[in-house]
């Protein structure tokens, strides 16, 4: 940075520890030459002296005096790096909508949303590609299984973040889902209501229907209508989840006697059962 810069504080990050607020704006800034800079004074808010945990608010402005940025940190700023440009590059090609507050894609199935044991790529880390100039990263606000295809919307602002997560909290945001499955349900439309616990398997976590108070388990409550069917065979649902518990439409789904074809967990196909019409044998959940 050539010299000092005033900088305002935006709407979105009311209440942000200004520590965190230098490290969203300046990446490769190292926390000891940041520290460094408060003690001195060198940086201000509104012209007075402040901490690392000084909470900033909407319209204040934040002096930065010339920093000691690390290249890489400095390189994150661009968005589109050389090392993230495949990245980049799979995003474009997944985004179906996007606006000043959200970016929304088409998630394909088998790309998991977050990193964890045996993901080697994940949505969450893709995002680094798409960090903004004043280094600021999409936030996930929804997750889909790895397995699930679909919409996920990410918000592009801290503001936006919060918006969004408050109405999936306060169920503003309905989710729907489709599924082929096996067979017929036993109703049009119907609701289900079962206690879901998650149990460790050699395969990765699985998740089975619970007794009522079972010690760990959890409340979980779907609607489900159906769309259209061929004979008895399988059917196309529109399923709908009240709660968000893991699994849990697939488990639902399985619960009424109709697995989602393809599902590795929960579809358990007889010996002389066949996917027909050249479906493929994957879950088949969007």
């Amino acid at each position: 940075m050539a010299g000092v810069e005033q900088i305002t504080v935006e709407a979105g990050e009311a209440g942000m520890r200004l520590d965190r607020w230098f490290k969203t704006h300046f990446p490769g800034l190292g926390f000891g030459h940041l520290q460094k800079l408060l003690r001195s004074g060198q940086i201000r808010v509104d012209g007075g002296r402040v901490k690392a945990d000084t909470r900033v608010e909407p319209g204040q402005m934040v002096r930065v005096p010339p920093l000691e940025v690390d290249k890489k940190g400095e390189s994150a700023l661009t968005g589109h790096s050389i090392r993230n440009q495949g990245d980049a590059d799979v995003l474009s090609k997944m985004l179906i909508h996007e606006d000043p507050k959200v970016f929304v894609f088409n998630k394909p199935a088998g790309l998991a949303v977050q990193g964890g044991s045996g993901v080697t790529r994940n949505v969450d880390d893709m995002l680094e590609a798409w960090r903004s100039q004043k280094g600021e990263k999409p936030r996930l606000v929804h997750r889909l299984d790895r397995d699930t295809s679909g919409v996920l919307v990410v918000a592009r602002t801290r503001l936006a973040a919060m918006k969004l997560s408050e109405a999936f909290r306060a169920r503003e945001t309905k989710k729907t889902y489709w599924a082929l499955v096996k067979g017929v349900p036993p109703k049009r439309e119907d609701k289900i209501s079962t206690w879901l616990i998650k149990e460790p398997t050699p395969d990765g976590d699985r998740v089975r229907v619970a007794a009522h108070g079972e010690k760990g388990a959890d409340h979980a409550v779907s609607y489900y209508r159906i769309i259209e069917q061929a004979a008895q065979t399988m059917t196309w649902l529109e399923m709908e989840p009240y709660t968000g518990r893991t699994h849990q439409l697939r488990v639902h789904a399985a619960y009424i006697g109709c697995p989602i074809l393809g599902d590795p967990k929960y579809f358990e196909a007889d010996t002389n059962w066949d996917f027909p019409g050249g479906i493929q044998n994957r879950l088949h959940l969007h």
